[in-house]
Protein backbone atom coordinates (compact mmCIF):
# COMPACT_ATOMS: atom_id res chain seq x y z
CA UNK A 1 0.00 0.00 0.00
CA UNK A 2 2.53 2.29 0.81
CA UNK A 3 4.21 2.19 -2.62
CA UNK A 4 1.21 2.48 -4.84
CA UNK A 5 0.37 5.12 -6.68
CA UNK A 6 -1.64 7.88 -5.58
CA UNK A 7 -4.27 7.07 -8.26
CA UNK A 8 -4.57 3.81 -7.54
CA UNK A 9 -4.60 4.58 -3.51
CA UNK A 10 -6.99 6.71 -3.58
CA UNK A 11 -9.15 4.58 -6.05
CA UNK A 12 -8.89 1.55 -3.64
CA UNK A 13 -10.25 3.70 -0.75
CA UNK A 14 -13.02 4.75 -2.83
CA UNK A 15 -13.77 1.12 -3.76
CA UNK A 16 -13.78 0.53 0.26
CA UNK A 17 -15.89 3.40 0.91
CA UNK A 18 -18.74 2.78 -1.51
CA UNK A 19 -18.13 -0.98 -0.67
CA UNK A 20 -18.72 -0.22 3.11
CA UNK A 21 -21.65 1.62 2.50
CA UNK A 22 -23.35 -0.41 -0.03
CA UNK A 23 -23.01 -3.27 2.54
CA UNK A 24 -24.77 -1.36 5.36
CA UNK A 25 -27.71 -0.08 2.92
CA UNK A 26 -28.20 -3.56 1.57
CA UNK A 27 -27.59 -5.09 4.92
CA UNK A 28 -30.36 -2.69 5.97
CA UNK A 29 -32.81 -2.97 2.58
CA UNK A 30 -32.42 -6.89 3.52
CA UNK A 31 -33.38 -6.82 7.08
CA UNK A 32 -36.23 -4.44 6.11
CA UNK A 33 -37.54 -7.37 3.52
CA UNK A 34 -37.21 -10.01 5.36
CA UNK A 35 -38.99 -8.15 8.52
CA UNK A 36 -42.58 -7.25 5.99
CA UNK A 37 -42.23 -10.71 4.36
CA UNK A 38 -42.40 -11.84 7.73
CA UNK A 39 -45.36 -9.24 9.21
CA UNK A 40 -47.27 -10.06 6.39
CA UNK A 41 -47.00 -13.94 6.36
CA UNK A 42 -47.84 -13.64 10.49
CA UNK A 43 -50.81 -11.81 9.75
CA UNK A 44 -52.12 -13.92 6.74
CA UNK A 45 -52.04 -16.49 8.97
CA UNK A 46 -53.90 -15.05 11.94
CA UNK A 47 -55.85 -13.84 8.93
CA UNK A 48 -56.87 -17.40 8.06
CA UNK A 49 -57.35 -18.40 11.62
CA UNK A 50 -59.94 -15.40 11.88
CA UNK A 51 -62.11 -16.82 8.75
CA UNK A 52 -62.19 -20.38 10.18
CA UNK A 53 -63.34 -19.32 13.29
CA UNK A 54 -66.47 -17.03 11.68
CA UNK A 55 -66.88 -20.11 9.54
CA UNK A 56 -67.15 -23.24 12.18
CA UNK A 57 -70.12 -20.55 14.01
CA UNK A 58 -72.07 -22.00 10.94
CA UNK A 59 -73.87 -25.48 11.90
CA UNK A 60 -73.77 -25.72 7.97
CA UNK A 61 -70.38 -25.73 8.07
CA UNK A 62 -69.52 -27.96 10.97
CA UNK A 63 -71.23 -30.55 8.76
CA UNK A 64 -69.34 -29.79 5.43
CA UNK A 65 -66.23 -30.55 7.78
CA UNK A 66 -67.46 -34.07 8.45
CA UNK A 67 -68.72 -34.68 5.28
CA UNK A 68 -66.56 -32.56 2.65
CA UNK A 69 -63.18 -32.65 4.54
CA UNK A 70 -61.08 -31.83 1.08
CA UNK A 71 -62.23 -28.85 0.37
CA UNK A 72 -60.20 -27.32 3.38
CA UNK A 73 -57.45 -28.39 1.44
CA UNK A 74 -58.10 -27.55 -1.45
CA UNK A 75 -58.69 -23.92 0.32
CA UNK A 76 -54.90 -24.10 2.16
CA UNK A 77 -53.91 -23.97 -1.66
CA UNK A 78 -50.24 -25.96 -1.16
CA UNK A 79 -48.87 -28.69 0.46
CA UNK A 80 -46.59 -26.73 2.68
CA UNK A 81 -49.71 -25.57 4.57
CA UNK A 82 -50.68 -27.19 8.28
CA UNK A 83 -54.24 -27.19 9.15
CA UNK A 84 -55.76 -28.88 12.27
CA UNK A 85 -59.55 -28.56 13.69
CA UNK A 86 -60.45 -30.91 16.30
CA UNK A 87 -62.38 -31.12 19.64
CA UNK A 88 -60.34 -31.14 22.82
CA UNK A 89 -59.35 -34.79 23.63
CA UNK A 90 -60.95 -36.39 20.52
CA UNK A 91 -59.36 -37.35 17.50
CA UNK A 92 -59.36 -34.66 14.24
CA UNK A 93 -62.05 -33.45 12.23
CA UNK A 94 -59.73 -32.52 9.95
CA UNK A 95 -55.74 -33.12 9.52
CA UNK A 96 -54.26 -31.08 5.99
CA UNK A 97 -50.81 -32.15 7.10
CA UNK A 98 -49.02 -33.59 3.63
CA UNK A 99 -45.81 -33.82 5.25
CA UNK A 100 -46.53 -35.40 7.91
CA UNK A 101 -44.99 -32.75 10.17
CA UNK A 102 -45.26 -33.47 13.71
CA UNK A 103 -47.98 -30.73 15.77
CA UNK A 104 -46.68 -28.08 17.10
CA UNK A 105 -46.51 -27.91 20.60
CA UNK A 106 -48.22 -25.07 21.31
CA UNK A 107 -50.41 -23.62 23.73
CA UNK A 108 -53.66 -21.92 21.92
CA UNK A 109 -55.37 -18.63 21.89
CA UNK A 110 -58.48 -18.78 24.24
CA UNK A 111 -61.77 -18.36 21.79
CA UNK A 112 -62.90 -14.61 23.53
CA UNK A 113 -59.60 -13.25 22.91
CA UNK A 114 -58.91 -11.44 19.46
CA UNK A 115 -55.76 -13.24 17.37
CA UNK A 116 -52.39 -10.66 16.97
CA UNK A 117 -49.43 -11.32 14.94
CA UNK A 118 -47.75 -12.04 18.64
CA UNK A 119 -49.27 -14.99 18.53
CA UNK A 120 -47.85 -16.68 15.76
CA UNK A 121 -44.53 -18.97 16.63
CA UNK A 122 -41.76 -19.36 14.68
CA UNK A 123 -39.60 -22.24 14.28
CA UNK A 124 -36.73 -23.23 12.49
CA UNK A 125 -37.49 -26.75 10.18
CA UNK A 126 -34.79 -29.07 9.95
CA UNK A 127 -33.53 -27.91 6.37
CA UNK A 128 -32.82 -24.34 7.96
CA UNK A 129 -36.45 -22.98 6.00
CA UNK A 130 -38.79 -21.15 8.90
CA UNK A 131 -42.11 -22.38 9.69
CA UNK A 132 -44.62 -20.68 11.46
CA UNK A 133 -47.86 -21.69 13.23
CA UNK A 134 -50.32 -20.69 15.59
CA UNK A 135 -53.25 -22.15 17.77
CA UNK A 136 -57.03 -20.73 18.84
CA UNK A 137 -59.39 -22.04 19.91
CA UNK A 138 -63.09 -21.39 18.47
CA UNK A 139 -67.30 -21.72 19.53
CA UNK A 140 -68.98 -23.89 17.52
CA UNK A 141 -73.07 -22.93 16.50
CA UNK A 142 -75.14 -25.64 17.77
CA UNK A 143 -74.37 -27.24 20.14
CA UNK A 144 -71.85 -24.56 21.18
CA UNK A 145 -68.35 -26.26 21.97
CA UNK A 146 -65.09 -25.64 22.00
CA UNK A 147 -62.93 -26.22 18.43
CA UNK A 148 -59.02 -26.48 18.61
CA UNK A 149 -58.14 -24.83 15.16
CA UNK A 150 -53.90 -25.61 14.83
CA UNK A 151 -52.67 -24.28 11.60
CA UNK A 152 -48.91 -23.85 10.30
CA UNK A 153 -46.68 -22.97 7.39
CA UNK A 154 -43.27 -23.95 5.51
CA UNK A 155 -41.65 -19.99 4.81
CA UNK A 156 -40.12 -21.85 1.30
CA UNK A 157 -41.48 -19.33 -0.37
CA UNK A 158 -40.50 -16.63 1.31
CA UNK A 159 -36.68 -18.17 2.09
CA UNK A 160 -36.44 -18.04 -1.86
CA UNK A 161 -37.12 -14.66 -2.20
CA UNK A 162 -34.98 -13.64 0.62
CA UNK A 163 -32.22 -15.82 -1.13
CA UNK A 164 -32.73 -13.74 -4.32
CA UNK A 165 -33.34 -10.72 -2.79
CA UNK A 166 -29.49 -11.20 -1.23
CA UNK A 167 -28.16 -12.80 -4.11
CA UNK A 168 -29.10 -9.38 -6.44
CA UNK A 169 -27.79 -7.12 -3.29
CA UNK A 170 -24.52 -8.88 -2.97
CA UNK A 171 -24.30 -8.98 -7.21
CA UNK A 172 -24.90 -5.01 -7.04
CA UNK A 173 -22.70 -4.12 -4.45
CA UNK A 174 -19.58 -5.53 -5.79
CA UNK A 175 -20.73 -4.36 -9.37
CA UNK A 176 -21.25 -0.86 -7.70
CA UNK A 177 -17.84 -1.09 -5.62
CA UNK A 178 -15.99 -2.26 -8.82
CA UNK A 179 -17.33 0.50 -10.90
CA UNK A 180 -16.34 2.73 -8.44
CA UNK A 181 -12.75 1.55 -8.56
CA UNK A 182 -12.62 1.62 -11.98
CA UNK A 183 -14.33 5.44 -12.13
CA UNK A 184 -11.77 6.54 -9.41
CA UNK A 185 -9.17 5.60 -11.05
CA UNK A 186 -10.00 7.46 -14.02
CA UNK A 187 -10.81 10.84 -12.01
CA UNK A 188 -8.08 10.34 -9.86
CA UNK A 189 -5.79 9.70 -12.49
CA UNK A 190 -7.19 12.84 -14.31
CA UNK A 191 -7.02 15.40 -11.06
CA UNK A 192 -3.30 14.32 -10.59
CA UNK A 193 -2.42 15.95 -14.17
CA UNK A 194 -1.79 19.27 -11.83
CA UNK A 195 0.47 17.44 -9.70
CA UNK A 196 2.21 16.17 -12.52
CA UNK A 197 3.06 19.71 -14.46
CA UNK A 198 4.11 20.79 -10.86
CA UNK A 199 6.72 18.09 -11.13
CA UNK A 200 7.79 18.40 -14.38
CA UNK A 201 8.04 22.38 -13.31
CA UNK A 202 10.00 21.37 -10.18
CA UNK A 203 12.69 18.91 -12.20
CA UNK A 204 13.56 22.70 -14.41
CA UNK A 205 14.75 24.36 -11.61
CA UNK A 206 18.69 23.50 -10.89
CA UNK A 207 21.45 26.13 -10.28
CA UNK A 208 21.37 27.67 -13.55
CA UNK A 209 17.51 28.65 -13.28
CA UNK A 210 17.42 29.31 -9.32
CA UNK A 211 14.87 32.52 -10.83
CA UNK A 212 12.35 29.85 -12.25
CA UNK A 213 9.48 29.92 -10.09
CA UNK A 214 5.71 28.14 -9.94
CA UNK A 215 2.79 29.60 -11.96
CA UNK A 216 0.52 30.38 -9.31
CA UNK A 217 -2.68 30.87 -12.01
CA UNK A 218 -3.08 27.70 -13.64
CA UNK A 219 -2.52 25.70 -10.12
CA UNK A 220 -5.57 24.22 -8.70
CA UNK A 221 -6.79 25.98 -5.63
CA UNK A 222 -5.71 22.98 -3.43
CA UNK A 223 -2.40 23.42 -4.19
CA UNK A 224 -1.62 27.37 -4.55
CA UNK A 225 -1.04 27.17 -0.60
CA UNK A 226 1.83 24.62 -1.56
CA UNK A 227 3.17 26.11 -4.68
CA UNK A 228 3.86 29.73 -2.69
CA UNK A 229 5.45 27.79 -0.23
CA UNK A 230 7.51 26.06 -2.23
CA UNK A 231 8.27 29.67 -4.41
CA UNK A 232 9.06 30.96 -0.86
CA UNK A 233 10.98 27.89 -0.21
CA UNK A 234 12.96 28.88 -3.45
CA UNK A 235 13.44 32.66 -2.77
CA UNK A 236 15.21 31.46 0.35
CA UNK A 237 17.46 28.99 -1.51
CA UNK A 238 18.41 32.01 -4.04
CA UNK A 239 18.77 34.28 -1.45
CA UNK A 240 21.51 32.12 0.99
CA UNK A 241 23.48 30.95 -2.75
CA UNK A 242 23.88 34.46 -3.79
CA UNK A 243 25.08 35.07 -0.60
CA UNK A 244 27.24 32.21 -0.09
CA UNK A 245 28.58 33.57 -3.81
CA UNK A 246 28.93 36.72 -2.47
CA UNK A 247 30.66 35.55 0.58
CA UNK A 248 33.43 33.10 -1.18
CA UNK A 249 34.16 35.95 -3.27
CA UNK A 250 34.51 38.09 -0.90
CA UNK A 251 36.61 35.76 1.19
CA UNK A 252 38.80 35.04 -1.66
CA UNK A 253 39.31 39.10 -1.86
CA UNK A 254 40.43 39.56 1.48
CA UNK A 255 42.46 36.41 2.05
CA UNK A 256 44.07 37.41 -1.44
CA UNK A 257 45.21 40.88 -0.23
CA UNK A 258 47.19 40.11 3.15
CA UNK A 259 48.93 36.49 0.83
CA UNK A 260 49.66 38.85 -1.83
CA UNK A 261 51.23 40.80 0.53
CA UNK A 262 53.58 38.24 2.00
CA UNK A 263 54.75 37.01 -1.21
CA UNK A 264 55.37 40.30 -2.73
CA UNK A 265 57.58 40.86 0.28
CA UNK A 266 59.31 38.28 0.12
CA UNK A 267 60.23 38.14 -3.21
CA UNK A 268 61.75 41.01 -3.09
CA UNK A 269 63.95 40.60 0.29
CA UNK A 270 64.73 37.36 -2.02
CA UNK A 271 66.05 39.00 -4.79
CA UNK A 272 68.98 40.51 -2.95
CA UNK A 273 71.52 40.16 0.46
CA UNK A 274 69.23 42.57 2.61
CA UNK A 275 70.28 44.04 5.76
CA UNK A 276 69.47 42.65 9.31
CA UNK A 277 67.12 45.62 10.28
CA UNK A 278 65.41 44.87 7.17
CA UNK A 279 64.87 40.86 7.87
CA UNK A 280 63.63 42.43 11.27
CA UNK A 281 60.98 45.22 10.06
CA UNK A 282 59.96 42.55 7.15
CA UNK A 283 59.16 39.71 9.80
CA UNK A 284 57.13 41.72 11.31
CA UNK A 285 55.15 42.81 9.09
CA UNK A 286 54.52 39.19 7.50
CA UNK A 287 53.67 38.61 11.41
CA UNK A 288 51.10 41.39 10.97
CA UNK A 289 49.73 40.04 8.22
CA UNK A 290 50.20 36.24 9.43
CA UNK A 291 48.20 37.28 12.35
CA UNK A 292 45.53 39.10 10.42
CA UNK A 293 45.02 35.65 8.69
CA UNK A 294 44.70 34.04 11.96
CA UNK A 295 42.15 35.92 13.67
CA UNK A 296 39.63 35.89 10.11
CA UNK A 297 40.44 32.09 9.93
CA UNK A 298 39.40 31.74 13.96
CA UNK A 299 36.26 34.31 13.23
CA UNK A 300 35.26 32.07 9.97
CA UNK A 301 35.26 28.93 12.36
CA UNK A 302 33.36 30.83 15.19
CA UNK A 303 30.55 31.78 12.26
CA UNK A 304 31.10 28.32 11.15
CA UNK A 305 30.27 26.68 14.65
CA UNK A 306 27.84 29.72 15.57
CA UNK A 307 25.22 29.05 12.91
CA UNK A 308 25.00 25.42 13.79
CA UNK A 309 21.48 25.14 15.00
CA UNK A 310 22.70 22.19 17.46
CA UNK A 311 25.48 24.44 19.00
CA UNK A 312 24.54 24.34 22.57
CA UNK A 313 25.11 27.51 24.83
CA UNK A 314 25.02 27.80 28.83
CA UNK A 315 22.31 31.26 29.09
CA UNK A 316 22.11 32.08 33.01
CA UNK A 317 21.33 34.87 35.44
CA UNK A 318 24.21 37.51 34.38
CA UNK A 319 24.85 40.71 36.34
CA UNK A 320 25.31 43.42 33.52
CA UNK A 321 27.96 45.50 36.10
CA UNK A 322 30.46 42.21 36.09
CA UNK A 323 29.95 41.89 31.94
CA UNK A 324 30.74 45.80 30.99
CA UNK A 325 33.37 46.79 33.97
CA UNK A 326 36.19 43.99 32.05
CA UNK A 327 35.32 45.44 28.47
CA UNK A 328 35.62 49.12 29.90
CA UNK A 329 39.06 48.47 31.33
CA UNK A 330 39.94 46.45 28.17
CA UNK A 331 38.55 49.24 25.94
CA UNK A 332 40.07 51.83 27.75
CA UNK A 333 43.13 52.32 26.02
CA UNK A 334 41.90 52.10 22.30
CA UNK A 335 39.36 54.77 23.12
CA UNK A 336 41.94 56.95 24.92
CA UNK A 337 43.92 56.98 21.98
CA UNK A 338 40.62 58.14 19.73
CA UNK A 339 40.42 60.59 22.85
CA UNK A 340 36.71 59.52 23.07
CA UNK A 341 35.11 58.56 26.75
CA UNK A 342 33.34 55.26 27.63
CA UNK A 343 30.11 56.03 29.48
CA UNK A 344 28.29 52.77 30.51
CA UNK A 345 24.76 53.16 32.44
CA UNK A 346 23.92 49.11 32.09
CA UNK A 347 22.41 47.59 35.55
CA UNK A 348 20.46 44.75 36.28
CA UNK A 349 20.28 41.11 35.45
CA UNK A 350 20.35 39.41 31.72
CA UNK A 351 20.09 35.91 30.67
CA UNK A 352 22.67 35.36 28.37
CA UNK A 353 25.87 32.94 27.92
CA UNK A 354 28.58 35.00 29.44
CA UNK A 355 31.39 34.47 27.03
CA UNK A 356 29.20 34.87 23.95
CA UNK A 357 27.48 37.89 25.45
CA UNK A 358 30.89 39.57 25.90
CA UNK A 359 31.82 38.86 22.60
CA UNK A 360 29.71 40.16 20.94
CA UNK A 361 29.17 44.07 23.34
CA UNK A 362 33.00 43.64 22.34
CA UNK A 363 32.52 43.62 18.69
CA UNK A 364 29.98 46.60 19.04
CA UNK A 365 32.44 48.71 21.21
CA UNK A 366 35.46 47.95 19.27
CA UNK A 367 33.29 48.86 15.75
CA UNK A 368 31.81 51.78 17.74
CA UNK A 369 35.26 53.35 18.98
CA UNK A 370 36.84 52.19 15.46
CA UNK A 371 34.41 55.32 13.46
CA UNK A 372 33.26 57.28 16.17
CA UNK A 373 34.06 60.97 15.59
CA UNK A 374 37.04 61.91 17.65
CA UNK A 375 36.42 63.75 20.77
CA UNK A 376 33.06 62.41 20.99
CA UNK A 377 31.57 59.65 23.52
CA UNK A 378 30.50 56.00 22.78
CA UNK A 379 27.45 54.88 25.59
CA UNK A 380 26.38 51.68 26.23
CA UNK A 381 22.68 51.34 27.79
CA UNK A 382 20.30 48.54 28.97
CA UNK A 383 16.93 48.77 28.92
CA UNK A 384 14.01 45.83 30.65
CA UNK A 385 11.73 45.87 28.11
CA UNK A 386 8.52 43.03 28.66
CA UNK A 387 10.22 40.88 25.51
CA UNK A 388 13.85 41.53 27.12
CA UNK A 389 16.67 43.39 28.02
CA UNK A 390 17.54 45.98 25.39
CA UNK A 391 21.46 46.40 25.24
CA UNK A 392 22.00 49.72 23.18
CA UNK A 393 25.98 51.06 22.08
CA UNK A 394 25.72 54.42 20.67
CA UNK A 395 28.64 56.99 18.64
CA UNK A 396 28.81 59.71 16.78
CA UNK A 397 30.01 58.74 13.06
CA UNK A 398 29.22 59.51 9.47
CA UNK A 399 25.60 58.41 9.16
CA UNK A 400 25.10 55.27 7.41
CA UNK A 401 22.64 55.34 4.06
CA UNK A 402 19.40 53.68 4.58
CA UNK A 403 20.18 51.35 1.99
CA UNK A 404 23.14 49.85 3.42
CA UNK A 405 22.03 49.87 7.32
CA UNK A 406 20.24 46.10 6.48
CA UNK A 407 23.47 44.69 5.02
CA UNK A 408 25.60 46.19 8.06
CA UNK A 409 25.69 42.14 9.42
CA UNK A 410 26.46 40.55 6.60
CA UNK A 411 29.59 38.83 6.22
CA UNK A 412 32.76 41.06 4.92
CA UNK A 413 30.30 43.91 4.19
CA UNK A 414 31.65 47.09 5.19
CA UNK A 415 29.16 50.31 4.53
CA UNK A 416 31.43 52.84 2.84
CA UNK A 417 35.00 53.62 1.25
CA UNK A 418 36.43 54.31 4.12
CA UNK A 419 35.27 51.15 6.19
CA UNK A 420 37.03 49.28 3.42
CA UNK A 421 39.70 50.69 3.81
CA UNK A 422 40.33 49.75 7.55
CA UNK A 423 42.87 47.15 7.28
CA UNK A 424 42.34 46.41 11.16
CA UNK A 425 39.00 45.42 10.29
CA UNK A 426 37.86 42.01 8.74
CA UNK A 427 34.36 42.43 8.18
CA UNK A 428 32.96 39.75 10.25
CA UNK A 429 32.61 41.13 13.40
CA UNK A 430 28.84 42.20 13.17
CA UNK A 431 27.88 39.29 11.55
CA UNK A 432 29.56 37.17 14.65
CA UNK A 433 26.84 40.04 16.57
CA UNK A 434 23.91 38.44 14.39
CA UNK A 435 25.01 34.71 14.93
CA UNK A 436 25.14 35.52 18.66
CA UNK A 437 21.67 36.81 19.07
CA UNK A 438 20.41 34.19 16.91
CA UNK A 439 21.55 31.21 19.59
CA UNK A 440 19.72 33.40 22.23
CA UNK A 441 16.62 33.32 20.38
CA UNK A 442 17.53 37.22 20.45
CA UNK A 443 17.53 39.92 17.88
CA UNK A 444 19.81 42.56 16.99
CA UNK A 445 19.74 45.87 14.16
CA UNK A 446 20.77 49.16 13.83
CA UNK A 447 19.03 52.49 13.55
CA UNK A 448 21.05 56.40 12.77
CA UNK A 449 19.54 59.43 13.52
CA UNK A 450 21.43 62.28 12.06
CA UNK A 451 25.19 62.01 13.56
CA UNK A 452 23.68 59.37 15.98
CA UNK A 453 24.24 55.78 15.25
CA UNK A 454 22.76 52.82 17.68
CA UNK A 455 23.13 49.56 17.34
CA UNK A 456 21.11 47.35 19.55
CA UNK A 457 20.70 43.74 20.80
CA UNK A 458 17.60 42.36 22.15
CA UNK A 459 17.84 39.43 24.35
CA UNK A 460 14.89 37.46 25.41
CA UNK A 461 14.17 36.83 29.23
Amino acid sequence: MRNLAISTRLSLMMGTAVLIVLIGVGTALYRSLCQQLSNRDDIALINRLDQIRTLVLDEDVQQMLSKKPHLFTNMLGNTESLLVLRFPGQPPLIEVNSAKRPLPEIVPVVASKPLTPADVHHQPAQNGVPFISAATLAMTGNPPRELEIITGRLMTERTQIQESYLRQIVLVTLCAALAVIVLSALLARRSLRPLQRLAREASAIDVRHLGHRITLHSTPYELQPLSGAFNEMLDRLENSFQQLSQVSADMAHDLRTPISNLLGQTEIALTQKRTEPYYIALLGSNFEELVRLSTMIDKMLFLARAENASQAINKVPLALEHVLDPLADYFEGPAEERHITLRFSAAGTIMADADLLQRAIANLLANAIRYADSHSEVQIDARHQPDGVLLTVTNLEDPIPTEQQERLFDRFWRADSARHASQSSSGLGLSIVRSIMQLHQGRCGVKCEQRQTRFWLLFPH
